[in-house]
């Protein structure tokens, strides 16, 4: 398997990803895949597919612009700019949150682990209302 094409396909699935499209993860990921990020550590089809379905629920106009793609053997680093406007919040306001995402693949070109890596409180906290106050103090606190 070229996993070079392999993982443009799955930079393309993210950019292009829809609430009815999340159904099509079994393309991508093996049965047993691990999925971790800040706020989830999941083992399993169903409840990565559980994630992303969440996602559109908690999140209006969500979406991932790829910025870069590496890849080495059987990995690859995604970065990307995740794009959306907060449902319980100034709905006004598009935020932008920036990480990546390093995912292995097993020999049948299927994601056995995609873990993300970005910075919840600078990302996300910090944007908040009233908690973003307290996070950017906390912020200037530490530094001084």
């Amino acid at each position: 398997m070229d996993l070079r094409s392999r993982t443009a396909e799955v930079a393309t699935y993210f950019e292009t990803l829809t609430p009815g499209s999340v159904s099509q993860l079994p393309q991508l990921y093996s049965p047993q895949a691990r999925f971790k990020d800040p706020f989830n550590e999941v083992q399993g089809l169903a409840e990565i597919q559980r994630i992303f379905e969440h996602m559109y629920v908690a999140l209006d106009e969500p979406r991932f612009v790829i910025t870069a793609q590496l890849v080495d053997g059987q990995q690859a680093f995604l970065t990307w700019d995740f794009v959306f406007r907060m449902k319980r919040f100034d709905t006004q306001t598009l935020q932008t949150v920036r990480g990546g995402t390093h995912l292995m693949f097993d020999t049948q070109g299927l994601i056995t682990l995609h873990r993300d890596y970005w910075d919840a409180a600078e990302e996300l906290y910090e944007k908040l209302p009233v908690l973003g106050g307290l996070m950017r103090w906390l912020k200037k606190r530490a530094v001084s």
